[in-house]
């Protein structure tokens, strides 16, 4: 009998980007045991037609314990746990198939927004207790990475609700950085410890915790 499976999914890189950390870290972790749970990677496409099927067709193939989706936020200075997500998509940019939707919902006739379901609190009291610079996040935008969240939501409210998941932001690697002078960064190493670290938490804990969240963005 196969062991329980966490999926991780992070999206290939795009806005003239040649790589993406959410990438790296799915890839890294992939078939790593945590909890007693085999992660499985998978890579996105950073487009609004083919993400959404992607991530459902993983999802059924797979069958996971729990969903955690991975996308990069160039800019920030930590890993962000996103809290929330809405449905709206308002690219300022194309997507990678030419796509530039404004002002569209991700889903017609959908709720407005919808939340995480991981123990966001509790993650990031673990990643604090890591030293790993994190926090809680009210935006995960308005491009493929909040479709993909709120897709997710969709899709485990509606056909998996016992199956929990949520998102995680991440910042843009060194040599990325490199090329936005004066932008933060952090190294592949830490974020994947961080994320290591969020997926054992978000296995071992039933109900998050109740403080403050000190949501920063």
């Amino acid at each position: 009998m196969s062991s329980p499976v966490v999926l991780l999914v992070g999206f290939e890189p795009f806005d003239t980007e040649t790589t993406n950390p959410s990438m790296q870290i799915a890839r890294r972790l992939d078939g790593e045991s945590i909890a007693g749970r085999t992660v499985v990677g998978g890579i996105l496409p950073v487009t609004f037609v083919d993400a959404p099927i992607a991530l459902a067709e993983l999802i059924d193939r797979r069958q996971p314990e729990l969903v955690v989706a991975l996308g990069q936020a160039g800019g920030r200075a930590e890993i962000s746990l996103e809290r929330v997500a809405i449905n709206l998509i308002d690219a300022r940019i194309p997507d990678n198939s030419g796509l530039q939707p404004i002002d569209k919902p991700v889903l017609e006739n959908g709720p407005a927004a919808c939340f995480s379901t991981l123990p966001i609190k509790a993650m990031k009291a673990r990643l604090d207790s890591l030293g790993i610079p994190c926090a809680l996040s009210l935006s995960a935008g308005s491009f493929v990475c909040n479709q993909v969240f709120y897709w997710l939501c969709h899709v485990l409210g509606n056909e998996y609700p016992s199956v929990r998941g949520g998102f995680i932001h991440v910042p843009w690697l060194p040599e990325q950085a490199e090329r936005h002078p004066g932008q933060p960064a952090m190294a592949l190493a830490t974020m994947v410890d961080g994320i290591r670290a969020a997926i054992e938490c978000a296995l071992l804990t039933k109900s998050d915790l109740h403080v403050a969240g000190g949501t920063t963005h």
